[in-house]
């Protein structure tokens, strides 16, 4: 299937002024999507790495469900050329929803949209509209500035944004600048840490793509040992996930999109590390460390920050993210503090759907953050209590760059 060559509207399209709108529900049509997203990719300048194809499709084969596929596409009516698209599901909530394929495991959800071709974006909210008779549309991880945003704008219905995740951006450049943000004492430290990591003979490795399956599971393991005993996401030891990672980081490593480093020592992997890259963003996904590296008195965080930092110089990504979560380790380097949207819009007939939706969701959130606020104030009062130290952290616990 040619990205650009001249095709004949597809069966069932319709038309709006020089552009059509299908919507893809068969599996295999998706999988052959596959050269046009990559081409459509490329002109979004808003795309993370968890838009490209590679990262959606290896997510629908080992989550989505059958006969849910909902995946918007608008084309020029000339030569079919794709100018935007929505890659969607209908979820199965009590509610029906529409939600962006990737799940809790996607941190940056978004549309794409031709930058050249902006008329597309009413166009494509027309479309969710049109998917939305009976669902409501519930749009996750919306980064502030990504084309998704704009579909509040023209969305003919109910719409509400609330907040979401917090991500934590830092600067791409090499991490002895990022250690000249910090106060003269906390450098310090720092220097001392990648004085440390030098003097162990730690070596970065580069995982060729075709590699890249089996050093993922290597990666898995050593982040199951390390995490062991201690709060492990339990869905990051499933098959699953192990298939879903293993297939998306092969072709997005292929692509340029993702770049899989082994450090070792002496020969033996001591830590892996996946890092996703765009020209937008670059993020450390997922990372596992042997639990020996503490005998060692290496510092994983500094050790996987200064790699991130390399490659995504490299790559000439425009920030380096150290994507969700609020962990106060992340704010020992200063970041930026960025938080995404959540996006809920509707039909007149569901808006019901949408304000219960909205109410129940702010509500979590409510409780969550008041849940932390006493934990963390708890444990702050025990801490003071007994002398042993601060309480634990509020963020979560195996995500990205937690230290050794």
């Amino acid at each position: 299937m040619s990205a650009v060559g001249t095709r004949a509207p597809a069966a069932g399209a319709r038309r709006a002024g020089d552009l059509t709108v299908t919507v893809c529900r068969d599996d295999r049509h998706f999988a052959a999507l596959a050269a046009e997203w990559a081409d459509l990719y490329g002109r979004c300048p808003t795309a993370t790495p968890f838009q490209t194809h590679a990262w959606l499709h290896s997510w629908w084969l080992s989550y989505g469900a059958p006969g849910r596929l909902r995946v918007a596409l608008v084309r020029r009516a000339g030569d079919g050329r794709l100018v935007a698209a929505a890659p969607l599901w209908l979820t199965r909530a009590r509610v029906p929803t529409l939600a962006f394929l990737g799940g809790p495991l996607t941190d940056y959800g978004d549309v794409l949209v031709d930058e050249d071709r902006p008329e597309a974006l009413p166009v494509l909210a027309a479309a969710l509209a049109g998917l939305a008779t009976r669902a409501v549309v519930d749009l996750r991880e919306v980064r502030p500035g990504a084309a998704a945003e704009r579909l509040l704008a023209c969305w003919p219905g109910p719409r509400t944004r609330l907040p979401d995740s917090v991500c934590l951006e830092l600067p791409p450049v090499p991490v002895d600048e990022l250690v000249r943000r910090l106060t003269s004492a906390r450098a310090q430290r720092s220097r001392a840490k990648l004085r440390r990591i030098d003097r162990e003979g730690i070596e970065a490795r580069p995982v060729p793509a075709e590699e890249v399956p089996g050093a993922l599971r290597r990666l898995l393991d050593l982040h199951h040992r390390q995490w062991a005993g201690r709060g492990v996401t339990e869905e990051h030891l499933t098959e699953r996930f192990a298939e879903h990672l293993g297939r998306a980081a092969r072709r997005m490593a292929e692509s340029g999109h993702a770049r899989v480093t082994e450090f070792l020592v002496g020969g033996d992997v001591v830590a892996a590390d996946l890092m996703l890259l765009s020209p937008l963003l670059s993020g450390g996904y997922l990372y596992g460390a042997d639990p020996a590296l503490r005998s060692l008195k290496v510092d994983v965080a500094t050790l996987l920050l200064r790699n991130s930092a390399r490659l995504a110089g490299e790559a000439g990504c425009g920030t380096l993210s150290l994507l969700r979560g609020d962990e106060p380790y992340k704010h020992h380097w200063r970041p930026s503090v960025v938080r995404n949207q959540r996006l809920l819009l509707a039909r007149r007939r569901t808006a019901p759907a949408l304000w219960v939706r909205a109410a129940y969701a702010s509500g979590r959130r409510w409780a969550a953050d008041r849940l932390r606020d006493r934990s963390w104030a708890h444990g702050l009062r025990r801490g003071l209590r007994t002398g042993r130290g601060t309480p634990p952290s509020p963020g979560r616990t195996d995500r990205r760059r937690a230290t050794s």
